[in-house]
């Protein structure tokens, strides 16, 4: 009986995977039967340690995307400084929590689309670099969105504070 050593145990003939070097090259990866299988990679040289890393850097945006989540709803629901809401707060509480739903949306989005490539390069040995103009923009715009918070925050804190 011969087993096969991943990430995830040792999987015997009776445990359905999907071993990635007898799948097809022209049938997408993750549709390769089965489907609930999981991925098995021949471990050759830094692929472990390269396969983890992607896996980090997934859950990273997944942290990311579910922090942005929490804002949008703490923004609308309770987007007031004072017991007494401002007229300024009012007006910005839903532009505000959706704009950081649409955040949060986007970066889940990027987190598994750069998780769905970098796998699919890893199954074709292809050489990759984990940066992009996507991800640079919506790192940018995130950023950018929660200094003009912060700034609103504090200027309207002061104007009714």
């Amino acid at each position: 009986m011969t087993s096969i050593l991943c990430n995830y145990g040792t999987f015997d003939n009776r445990t359905n995977y999907v071993l990635v070097e007898e799948v097809a090259s022209d049938t997408y990866l993750f549709l390769a039967r089965p489907l609930s299988g999981p991925l098995v990679f021949e471990n050759n040289a830094s692929d472990a340690r390269d396969h983890c890393a992607n896996e980090r850097n997934f859950l990273s945006w997944l942290r990311l995307s579910s922090y942005l989540a929490v804002v949008s709803v703490a923004i609308m629901t309770t987007f007031h400084f004072s017991s007494k809401p401002s007229e300024l707060e009012k007006k910005l509480a839903f532009p505000l929590g959706f704009l950081f739903w649409v955040l949060a949306m986007l970066s889940l989005a990027c987190g598994i689309g750069n998780y769905l490539k970098t796998v699919t390069k890893y199954s074709k040995k292809k050489a990759l670099v984990q940066t992009g103009w996507k991800t640079q923009l919506l790192g940018g715009v995130v950023a950018g969105t929660v200094i003009c918070c912060c700034i609103i925050f504090i200027v309207d804190n002061a104007l009714h504070g």
